[in-house]
C-alpha cells in the first residue's frame, strides 16, 4: 500500500513569486507503482505544485498536496522512473494527501499537459544543493 514514510518538514528559502522551500528531513515515499521508496534528500529544494496564478485554476488545486508536490519534483529532477510514471505517483501521492479524486485528475492531467518543458529542462537540477546534485550523480546512468 502507497505510503508516505517521514513527515514533510521545510524552510522558506525565495519568496518571491510563488516561492521556493528546501527540505530540512528527507522525505520518502513508497509507491504502489514502484519495488522501491523514492526518497527525495534533505536540503531539496521544491517550489511544490507549479500551479499557474490564474484564478480558476488555483482555486480549484493551488496550495495543497505539498507532500505529493515534493515527491513529483524530485522525480522530475532525478529522472529515476520515465516521466509517465513520475506524473501517475504524483496523482497517487495526491489522493494520499487528501486531495479529493477529481483533483488529483486534475494535477495529473496538469502534469501532462504543461509539464514536458520541466522535465526536459536542467533548471530544476541547477538550483539544487551541490550535495543534492552529487547525490542524484551518484544514483543516475549519467557519466
Amino acid at each position: 500500500m502507497a505510503k508516505f514514510l517521514a513527515s514533510l518538514r521545510v524552510e522558506e528559502v525565495s519568496s518571491g513569486g510563488p516561492g521556493t522551500w528546501q527540505l530540512l528531513n528527507l522525505l520518502a515515499y513508497k509507491s504502489d507503482l514502484l519495488d522501491y521508496t523514492v526518497v527525495a534528500p534533505s536540503g531539496f529544494i521544491t517550489d511544490f505544485a507549479s500551479v499557474p496564478r490564474i484564478p480558476v485554476a488555483f482555486l480549484l488545486v493551488g496550495c495543497m498536496a505539498h507532500r505529493a508536490a515534493v515527491i513529483h519534483d524530485w522525480l522530475y529532477t532525478s529522472h529515476e522512473v520515465d516521466r509517465a510514471t513520475a506524473d501517475k505517483i504524483f496523482k497517487e501521492a495526491a489522493l494520499l494527501d487528501g486531495v479529493a479524486e477529481w483533483r488529483s485528475l486534475v494535477f495529473w492531467a496538469g502534469v501532462r499537459i504543461g509539464g514536458g518543458s520541466s522535465w526536459n529542462s536542467d533548471s530544476r537540477r541547477e538550483r539544487q544543493p551541490e550535495y543534492v546534485k552529487h547525490n542524484f550523480k551518484e544514483n543516475s546512468d549519467e557519466t
